[in-house]
């Protein structure tokens, strides 16, 4: 059984604004409670992309614009979520344990829903080591076997205006509350 903490972020939410923008500027919707992840991601049609975003330099500065690059397909999810580790903590250990039990934490991940089941996922390990480029090429490979919803996510102009973040998450603050 899964309890409810309400732990706040261990990351300051002003540095890592930057990373959520760029998903919520392609599309996605914002998963920051228990609830929301249910409401969200326990579909029996249709398809779900799940990302949890991270503030990891490397894999995250590849699967962020990989993602979005993704999302330029003419075949995408039809629902599109994200939640943020160490920043949304409850969602992010709801998700974990109700819809990827037995899969060890991992960020950023990315996971396609189908009818309810896990049909896709790429882990941190799956991620680290390749480009944006790659990380879309994988990922348009899931959406046109998977997928059925016409894309883009959002126009072109909006996708060129994304700013992908370039940060390093070693050098983002640790939240203190204030």
């Amino acid at each position: 059984m899964f309890t409810i903490n309400s732990r706040g972020p261990i990351y300051d939410p002003e540095a890592v604004q930057p990373m959520r923008d760029e998903l919520t500027a392609a599309g996605f919707t914002e998963l920051l409670t228990p609830q929301d992840v249910d409401n969200n991601v326990d579909h029996k049609e249709g398809t779900t992309l799940v990302m949890i975003n991270s503030v990891c330099g490397c894999a995250a500065g590849s699967a962020r614009p990989g993602v979005t690059l993704a999302l330029q397909n003419k075949i995408i999810p039809d629902r599109i979520v994200t939640v943020f580790a160490g920043q949304d903590r409850d969602a992010v250990d709801y998700l974990r344990n109700a819809y990827l039990p037995g899969i060890p934490p991992s960020s950023p991940f990315i996971a396609l829903f189908k009818g309810g089941e896990l049909a896709f996922a790429m882990q941190r390990f799956n991620i680290e080591g390749k480009t944006a480029d790659m990380v879309a090429d994988e990922l348009i490979e899931a959406f046109n076997m998977f997928c059925s919803k016409e894309g883009p996510s959002v126009t072109k102009e909006q996708y060129d205006a994304i700013l992908h973040a370039k940060a390093c998450g070693s050098k983002i603050p640790k939240y203190n509350g204030g």
